[in-house]
């Protein structure tokens, strides 16, 4: 079986069942050269891990900035939880050393890998309840991700881009944009998408993403460097 005395050791806890640690590390990519391994990929794990991950981040959001309206706070806890603040945190606890992917996964880099670690990461949230309860996925969430939360609101780095471009659309030229999804590709479990942002009906930019939110989110970034902001 796999070694994972060294994800343990980092994140300081000791699994009791070393199968669901061992699930949380396996990405789909590799049952496909591996047919024989006995364990499921981790996206069940994922799918509970950012329902934990989504939990903890609110309760203590609203606990800590009670000044702060539910836009704000929905804001924050996005910019805590996107797979780039995800893909660091896995990068800080070595997690990539530890994951089981196929040989061309492992060769990705970028955007790819990120979203790969950052879906990890939200795996092993879920194999941490399952196996130690909601208090210790708690307190790995506030020691490795909740820590970034008061640097997000002081420099209110969780504005979102969206919602920037569209007053500044209003504001400019006095229209709401609109965005269309362009272009979809790849399968199910990992599409990519190509999202237009338009004034009308011209196009101002592009985004691409693995969800149509968050290229939707890049078009509008795009958007902003297109009319100068």
């Amino acid at each position: 079986m796999h070694d994972t005395s060294g994800i343990e050791q980092t994140i300081g806890v000791s699994f009791h069942r070393k199968d669901i640690l061992i699930e949380a590390l396996t990405h789909r990519s590799y049952l496909n050269e591996n047919p024989s391994w006995e364990l499921p990929h981790n996206e069940r794990l994922e799918f509970l891990g950012d329902a934990v991950l989504e939990l903890v981040v609110t309760e203590n959001l609203y606990a800590t900035y009670p000044l702060l309206d539910e836009g704000k706070l929905t804001n924050v806890r996005a910019a805590l939880v996107n797979y780039v603040s995800l893909s660091k945190v896995a990068r800080a606890i070595k997690l990539e050393d530890a994951l089981l992917m196929s040989r061309g996964e492992a060769k990705d880099t970028g955007r790819a890998r990120d979203v790969i670690l950052a879906n990890a990461c939200e795996a092993l949230l879920g194999a941490l309840y399952l196996d130690h309860g909601y208090e210790a996925a708690a307190t790995f969430i506030k020691k490795h991700i909740l820590i970034l939360a008061d640097d997000i609101v002081v420099n209110q780095s969780f504005k979102d881009a969206k919602s920037y471009f569209q007053e500044l659309a209003q504001e400019k030229h006095k229209v709401t944009p609109t965005y269309k999804v362009l272009e979809a590709t790849g399968p199910d479990h990992n599409k990519t998408f190509v999202v237009g942002v338009f004034l009308k009906d011209k196009k101002i930019a592009e985004g691409k993403g693995y969800s149509k939110q968050e290229a939707e989110t890049e078009a509008a970034k795009n958007g902003l460097q297109a009319m100068g902001e």
